[in-house]
Formats: structure tokens, sequence, C-alpha cells
């Protein structure tokens, strides 16, 4: 539609027909793709309530986990400020001193906002309505700083004075006070009317009764989340100028400290760390909180989602060598978990006992192609006799027949591998030079990899166990008796019972029966005397083998008798439980296995992703103008990918001139220019502005740098080609 007019004018034109966009919802994005659309609504169903289920046992045992030191740190605000109000403020420190908590968190950063958001909530809730949270990258100068605090203490939004110029680093704090003073002068005159109106019974925020017995003045809390990053000198200035307001204000900082205490006199000169009363609070480390979340999600048969070795392999390692972030490994495993619903149809049996057998029953013919297609079920078909095998190859009914007993069996082998895995690491955890780990997760790999018993550190492990004494043997059996008690499947209570009497008589077993009956201990060490005599190669060989023969055939103490017969027991339940899961036929519906697409999600590689987008610019730009055979860049294509392709022609030192000339060549072309023309790969200075930018552009990504060498070169840091 047009129009023309003389004169200046706006004109309305209404549409004929509006198409209002439609909002797509999760579930629709997670239908669309799906291998298997029938039974996609249910799979979304599946994977919500189970994450559902997940997100909020991990909540609950992180909040579990940061109890004691939470508990701690409001105990710490209770005592300051009942300190403060009581009279007793110049007896415990100087007056201008500020009560300050450094709480050390470790360097797992993005598992830090969860623990700084409940601190929050529960000093909100119980200790003082006046809490204001800070990060350092929204508090770059002081005047920054001072606006986020008083905008989150009193709610509103603070103005500062955009006409004065930024202070100089120089400057000294004399200066920086007297401009900031009003500021801090406002919150105490807030404060003080707040409180006033708070004792004269104004109704407001509702407090537990800790904030009413003492109402007068509650502290005024400001939280600095990531002290690490923080401008030291803004941290210097904002804490003088607190000092001076700290007889009016009840202030108190909490420090977020992510690497060493020492952080702390490091940032601030004794000057200004004298001000500050800190009182330091470790917090769990990282490690043993993973070791929870894992035996929480993973060891446990409560959860019907798995991961195979190679993706909690995968999960460990990024864990381990990257981010040390808890919440990023339960977010891996959220992912593992969606991707795993959306990319296997079988999911659908990934649920409740109950629920998988009547979804079994409710299987399609194409589902039950599938289960025919999974290698554990061709494995499980194989071991079966050939008119049972043309059965279940043939006969829907049948299958799903089979598959409702091989869930079932499924089911049985989960509640019966995980507390029999325990019971192992109880045994071998303590362990010289841990054979099979110190953490479980450790134990748990390995079996998830292969059979256990055929390792050989599982073969050291049992020769070490052979070696306790009398009270460490019954040590660590009931041990394994604490963790075999939880388990409800009636092969565990059998295990408890044998052990339960393997222990009984180990106590009854009086200590001298232990040692070895004299007659035997002098026929060993008779073939000893006789070495000691002067004899020949024959008698010395001929004393050896009878040494020998005399160790084979001693007699076994009492206690020796039961120390192999309880390791032997243990070594039973090892074999017939700690199988590998892909011993078990459908382990493929419960157990997730594409390490490659998590790592690829988690552990991204951009130089990889920044390479294909340069090589092949077709598939991010969505132009057919740019598609090209292989290895070729269109010259159509954008000025980096044209720059990019000829620089990876050249050598170790690339000539600015000859590259601009083979750029100008190209885009010459683009342009239509005829090959014999004057103007073609002729420069111009639309070229080489296009030029420069585009070499700019690859010296940020990396590719290149200047170099000393030569003035008219530039130094390539891609491999290849050199």
């Amino acid at each position: 539609m047009s129009t023309s007019s003389v004169s200046k004018g706006c004109f309305v034109f209404k549409p004929s027909e509006k198409k209002k966009k439609k909002t797509l919802s999760p579930e629709d994005h997670f239908t669309r793709g799906c291998d298997d659309a029938e039974n996609s609504d249910v799979r979304f169903r599946l994977c919500r309530d189970l994450w559902d289920k997940m997100k909020t046992d991990t909540e609950a045992l992180q909040e579990e986990l940061n109890r004691n030191i939470l508990d701690s740190l409001l105990d710490f605000t209770r005592r300051c400020s009942s300190t403060r109000q009581h009279g007793d403020w110049a007896s415990r420190m100087r007056a201008s001193e500020i009560p300050t908590a450094a709480l050390v968190l470790g360097v797992n950063v993005p598992d830090h906002d969860i623990t700084f958001q409940s601190l929050s909530e529960l000093l909100q809730q119980s200790v003082t309505p006046h809490v204001a949270s800070v990060q350092a990258k929204e508090c770059g100068a002081l005047k920054h700083l001072m606006k986020r605090v008083l905008e989150r203490l009193m709610d509103t939004v603070v103005t500062v004075d955009d006409e004065e110029e930024e202070e100089e680093e120089e400057q000294t704090s004399a200066r920086l006070n007297s401009g900031m003073h009003c500021s801090l002068g406002t919150l105490c005159a807030w404060y003080n009317t707040n409180t006033k109106k708070s004792n004269t019974g104004t109704p407001g925020k509702k407090r537990s009764s800790t904030v009413r017995d003492d109402p007068q003045q509650p502290p005024v809390v400001i939280i600095f989340k990531d002290l690490e990053a923080f401008n030291p000198k803004v941290l210097q200035d904002f804490i003088l100028i607190c000092s001076r307001y700290v007889e009016r204000l009840p202030l108190m900082f909490i420090f977020g400290v992510a690497t060493s205490p020492s952080t702390i006199q490091r940032m601030l000169p004794h000057s200004v760390s004298s001000l500050l009363c800190i009182e330091l609070f470790q917090s769990l480390s990282c490690t043993q909180h993973l070791a929870t979340v894992i035996d929480t999600l993973i060891l446990t048969p409560q959860f019907p989602f798995k991961l195979n070795g190679k993706v909690m392999q995968v999960l460990i390692s990024i864990f381990l060598y990257h981010d040390f972030s808890v919440r990023n490994f339960i977010k891996g495993i959220q992912l593992a978990l969606l991707e795993h619903f959306h990319s296997q149809p079988l999911s659908v049996l990934c649920c409740e006992k109950k629920a998988a057998l009547l979804h079994v029953m409710q299987l399609g013919h194409q589902d039950s192609e599938r289960i025919r297609q999974l290698q554990s079920f061709k494995r499980y078909v194989e071991k079966q006799e050939a008119q049972e095998q043309v059965h279940l190859l043939t006969d829907d009914a049948h299958l799903k027949e089979v598959c409702q007993k091989l869930i079932k069996d499924l089911r049985k082998y989960h509640k019966n591998y995980y507390p029999v895995l325990r019971c192992l690491h109880a045994l071998t955890s303590s362990l010289p030079r841990y054979p099979l780990g110190k953490q479980i997760r450790e134990l748990h790999l390995i079996c998830l990899e292969k059979n256990i018993w055929e390792n050989e550190d599982y073969q050291s492990a049992m020769k070490l166990l052979k070696m306790l004494a009398k009270d460490q043997l019954i040590a660590l059996l009931q041990r394994c008796e604490e963790t075999l008690q939880p388990a409800k499947s009636k092969k565990m209570k059998s295990a408890v019972v044998q052990l339960e009497d393997l222990l009984a008589r180990l106590k009854q077993l009086d200590t001298g029966a232990a040692e070895p009956p004299p007659g035997v201990e002098d026929g060993i060490i008779s073939p000893v005397k006789d070495l000691q005599k002067k004899t020949d190669l024959f008698q010395l060989q001929k004393a050896l083998l009878e040494m020998n023969e005399s160790r084979r055939s001693k007699k076994l103490s009492p206690f020796e008798v039961l120390r192999n017969e309880a390791l032997e027991f243990i070594d039973s339940l090892v074999k017939s439980h700690l199988s590998p899961p892909e011993s078990q036929p459908l382990n493929e519906v419960c157990y997730y296995a594409s390490s490659a697409t998590v790592r690829r999600h988690l552990n991204a590689t951009p130089r990889t992703s920044i390479q294909a987008a340069l090589n092949s610019p077709v598939y991010y730009l969505q132009n057919e103008r740019l598609k090209t055979e292989d290895g070729v860049v269109s010259n159509a294509a954008p000025d980096i990918c044209i720059v990019y392709k000829l620089h990876l022609e050249c050598g170790r030192l690339i000539n600015l001139y000859d590259w601009l000339e083979a750029f100008a060549t190209v885009v010459s072309a683009a342009e239509g220019h005829e090959p014999d023309s004057d103007d073609f790969g002729k420069v111009d200075d639309v070229k080489h502005a296009r030029f420069i930018r585009a070499v700019s552009e690859l010296e940020f990504l990396g590719f290149i740098k200047s170099t000393r060498q030569k003035t008219d070169h530039v130094a390539r840091l891609s491999w290849g080609g050199c």
C-alpha cells in the first residue's frame, strides 16, 4: 500500500486481516522434533513430573546442607544486634568498628546465589527487614555502590547527580566523603523514621518474635556477594564512610569470599580493615556437597532415570576440572533427562513401576519393533530357546508380557545394586591407597564400566581385607550391615541375616583361639633351622619345598576360617548384584548414554563453532546465494568469511598488502565487474575500509596478531597451511 502527497503527513493503513503470533508452550517445543509424536505428550508429562520431584529433593537437600552455616550467621547478627542494644557495644568492640561476617564459600561461584538468597530471606524473616545485597558488576564506582545500597534498603529510586563528573582514582577518600555525606544522612533519617513508626505500632512487615523482643534498632545488613571482584578503592571508601555513621546507624557487613580469608587483608589496608570486627564462617566444601547430591539423585532406586558411565564421567569431569559447581552438575542431569525423554521413544517406560507396566500394554506395533531393535533385548533373545525366539520376534502380545517381566527385573536389579554398592564401599573406602576409590562415585563408575570382580583393583582390595585383624573386620562388617538394613528387597533382608550370624560368630571367638597350634608352628620353624646348617643346593631346594608344603598344609585358625567365609559371602553378593547395567535387558529405557551430546552442550568449543561459521556461512545465514562446493567460500559471503578463507592460504606470516589485493579481487567479482575492466581488483577507500574492519574482527577472534618481525605483516595463530 502506498500514497502520494505534496505535503508531509502521517497516514495509517489498517491491515485487512490481523494475524496473532502464536506463543509456543514448553510442551510444543518438546514435541517439535520428537522421534515419535504419538506419545510425546506422555513423555513430556513424565519428564516434567520426574524433574519436579528431583528439583524438590535437591532444593531440600541444599537447604539442609546450608542450614548450619546459615544458622551460625543468623546467631552472629542477633548477637551483634543484642550487644549494641544492651549497651555492651563499647566493651566488645570500638564504637567505630562495623561487625563483619566473612563467609568463605569456595570457588564454586555459580552456587553462591542460592546461599545468599536463602540468607537474605532468613535474615528478613527472623532478624531484620533491612537487608541489601550487592554485586561487583553493578558497583563499578562509589556512587553506584551507594545508589544500589540505598535503593535496596529504602525500596525507592535514588537519583545521582549526573552533572557531577566521575571522581579520579588518585583523589583522597576525604573528598569522596564530603560529596556523599548527604546520601548516608538520608539513609539515617529514613531509618530513624522507619524505626519510630514500627515502635509506635504502625503496621508493617511481619517479623518473628526475635525482632519483637528488641524492635528499637534492627541492624542494617549489607551483603557483598563477590568480594574479590569489587574495586578495592571503592570498597575502602565505602567502609570509611560507613564507619562515621556506625554510631547512628547499626550497620553490619557480610562478605562473600570465594578464595581465602586473606583476601580481605590484601584488598583493604590496615587503616580500613581495623574499622571492621571480622568473624570467619566456613561453608561446606563443594565436593562434600556433590557427594550428597549424587547419593540423593543417582545412587538410589527412587528415581527411574539413570546415567550410564560415560555421561556420569563427563559431568564429574566438568565439575572437577572446570567450575566445582554443584548447581551446574544438577543442570547437567536436567539436560540429560530432557534429552533422554526427547530422543528415546521408549522413555515412556521410564517411570514408576505401576505406570511402566501399564504403558507396556499400551505400546503400538512400531514401539514393539523398537524394543526388538534394542541391543540388550537382542542379547536376551539370543539366550532363549528357538521357539521362544520366534514368539518374541513375531508376537507383539507375548512380547509385551515378557517386557513386563523384564521391567520388574530391572527394578529389582536397582533395588539390590545400590545397597550392595554401599556395602562394598564401606568395606574398601578405608583400605590403604584406596584401590576402589575413596568416594562412592568412583566405585560406581567402575561398576558401570564392566564386571568389577574382573578388575585387578578389586582383587587387591580383597587381599587387603584378608589381612585385617578381628576388631577391624568386625567394625567393617557392622558398617556393611548398617548399609544393608534400609533395603527392602528379600535378598537384602536375607543378606542382613547372614551378616548378623557371621558377626555373632566372630564376637564369640576367644582371643586365644586365633593363635596357631604349637605343633604346626614347630613344623614351620624346623625347615628354617635346617637352612642354618651348611648344605648344598639340592638340600636347600628340598628345605624350601618343605617350607612351602608346610604353609599350604597349615591348619587355619577359627578366626581365619570365619574371615574367609565373610569375604566369600561379600564376594558372592558383589558377583550377584553388581553386574553393569548394560547386562540388563531393556536398560536403554532408563539409562541415558549420549555423552557426546552432554559434552557438546555443557563443555562447548567456541573456536570450532567459529571456524564452522566462517567456513560455511550458508548454514548460519540461510542464504542460498552462499551455497558453494566444499572448501570454497562464495564471493558474496560476508567480508570476514572471505578474509578468513584467504588467510588459510597463507603461511605463518601474512603480507597485508597482498592480502588486501586478493580481497579486492574477490569483492570485485562479487560486484559484477568484468575481469578485463580497469576497475576489476582496484583497491578504493570503501574496499580498504571493509578489509580493515574484517581483519580487525579476525584479530579480535584470535586468528591473527601483530608481529614485530615485519612491519607490514601479521602473524597467523591458527594451525595448518604453515
